[in-house]
């Protein structure tokens, strides 16, 4: 049986810490900021950690 290969748009999206937790970007930062608060820009700049329910799936896609 081949290695299983990792998802390669995943690895890109996520950094992983010592800790073993996933941290990702947040979305709504791209485009259209000029219409959004400063408060709500600053606060989406931010690294945030995925969803319980997530964290699985996701470590599956990265290969752990």
């Amino acid at each position: 049986m081949p290695k299983m290969k990792s998802h390669r748009g995943m690895v890109k999206r996520v950094k992983v810490t010592g800790t073993g937790r996933l941290r990702r970007r947040q979305a709504m930062r791209s485009h259209i900021l000029e219409k959004k608060p400063s408060k709500r820009t600053r606060r989406l700049g931010r690294e945030t950690e995925f969803a319980a329910a997530d964290t699985a799936n996701v470590k599956k896609l990265l290969g752990r």
